[in-house]
């Protein structure tokens, strides 16, 4: 018999690994709260006309697509099928597909409820997304997203507002990160000033890997994408500027002084940092031209964050994308966001033993069961400790008392109570702290005290 198993890129999660995952989630969810954001959720399957032509040409090859229900051939063209065209194979067999990230989703959203909501609209969503990428370090086929956006206003406070909560965010989290800062309005007065508008897709997309692959392999790259040599010469000292961010400003100042777009992007993250710096955000932030994030639908802010301690990629992400709803039919709302990539997260918080102690915890207490008469005894403790707030409960059977403490000791219960015969008679509880060993008899109210 051949054992089960999952598909590669996804995983079970055994309960201490989601006490800790719910940490995180929890903890992100009260900042979006308390920033003003509201949830929503939207489905796991969308329209594959909703999710195609969203992403750039690598994205959309990244889809997970669902084959149509019953005969999904067919609406098949016999001579695709003889010419085995498999981008036109797979729209006429597939008519939906899993969602590849929250924001398209929301867009759709914003179009098909615009009269039941009001603008500006701040929504949080906290949802599985799913990917056909190469699983590897950090890198799943299903994931969680935890986004936050403003959608209907243009106001560059609200990308001041997402970087105040990346700043509380990870300082909740107690991880120390660092944030990317660019514009999607720079990078297109660059491909102004280079000659090249129309390759600004290509450019992106090349500068966006300059980390990964050097500064050699992104001009092969861009010349294999149709530049000229004199083009990506020309972009030299673009991709080589340094300095502090107002020194680099003041630098690409100079350089687009002929292109109003980059002009406009400059002045915009020269906002932003002015209100940075006047708020006194802890996590440091760095103008990085090399950052494009590679999809199609950004045209204004771009974020991205990393852990400082550990080795691991972008850890959350985002910026502004003024034009992605008039793909649906609703023109002029602009929208700016980002998202937290929770799997990530934790992979940082176990790489760094940084969780809280108490967040393996589901269990404050246990009673051990001694019988019919005692277990009528617990129960009624048990519920006063619950609704006290306590995590509590008792063990379903009369087992061994061996058997008993070592299932405590499996859940890492930290206080174990016992109540025989003789302390229901005495009406107190004898309880052992599992984690020094000691104990003592202690009242009804002083268990409530000492466990919470």
């Amino acid at each position: 018999m051949q054992k089960p198993s999952i598909p590669k890129g996804t995983r079970d999660f055994i309960p201490a690994e989601m006490v800790r995952r719910n940490y995180i989630f929890d903890t992100i969810q009260s900042v979006f709260q308390r920033f003003g954001f509201q949830p929503i959720e939207t489905p796991a399957i969308e329209n594959l006309s909703t999710l195609l032509g969203k992403y750039g040409e690598e994205g959309d090859k990244l889809l997970f697509r669902i084959l149509n229900s019953g005969d999904f051939l067919s609406d098949v063209n016999v001579g695709d099928f003889s010419a085995k065209n498999l981008n036109k194979l797979s729209v006429q067999m597939c008519g939906k597909g899993l969602r590849y990230d929250l924001t398209v989703p929301f867009a759709r959203f914003l179009v098909q409820h615009r009269n039941e909501i009001s603008f500006p609209f701040k929504r949080y969503q906290i949802q599985t997304v799913w990917r056909a990428d190469r699983p590897q370090k950090g890198r799943y086929r299903e994931f969680y997203q935890c986004d936050a956006d403003v959608a209907g206003s243009n106001s560059l406070l609200n990308e001041v507002e997402l970087l105040q909560l990346i700043d509380e965010v990870f300082r909740a989290l107690k991880i120390r990160v660092s944030v990317k800062l660019n514009n999607r309005k720079i990078l297109t007065g660059i491909a102004e000033l280079i000659g090249q508008p129309d390759k600004i897709t290509d450019i992106t997309v090349a500068i966006d890997k300059l980390e990964k692959i050097g500064q050699e392999k992104v001009n092969e790259e861009l010349i294999e994408k149709g530049l000229s040599r004199e083009a990506v010469d020309a972009l030299q000292p673009v991709l080589q500027l340094s300095g502090s961010n107002r020194e680099k400003l003041a630098q690409l100042t100079e350089l687009l002084v002929g292109s109003e777009t980059g002009k406009t992007g400059i002045s915009e993250v020269g906002t932003i940092l002015d209100y940075v710096e006047a708020l006194n955000i802890e996590t440091p932030i760095a103008l990085d031209l090399t950052l494009a994030r590679g999809l199609n639908y950004y045209t204004g802010a771009i974020l991205e964050v990393k852990a400082l301690d550990a080795e691991m990629g972008s850890i959350c992400g985002g910026g502004r994308y003024d034009n992605l709803t008039g793909i649906f039919g609703l023109p002029d709302i602009s929208g700016v966001g980002i998202s937290f990539g929770a799997d990530r997260i934790c992979d940082v918080l176990t790489q760094l033993n940084a969780f809280p102690e108490n967040s393996v915890q589901t269990t404050r207490l246990m009673f051990v069961n001694f019988g019919k008469k005692e277990e009528l005894y617990a129960l009624g403790q048990l519920k006063r400790l619950r609704n006290a707030g306590i995590n509590a409960e008792i063990y379903p059977e009369s087992a061994k008392m061996k058997k008993q403490m070592a299932y405590a000791d499996s859940k890492s219960i930290p206080f174990v109570a016992m109540t025989g015969e003789a302390e229901i008679a005495d009406n107190v509880i004898s309880l052992k702290n599992m984690l020094t060993g000691e104990q003592r008899n202690v009242s009804p109210e002083e268990l409530l005290q000492i466990v919470k």
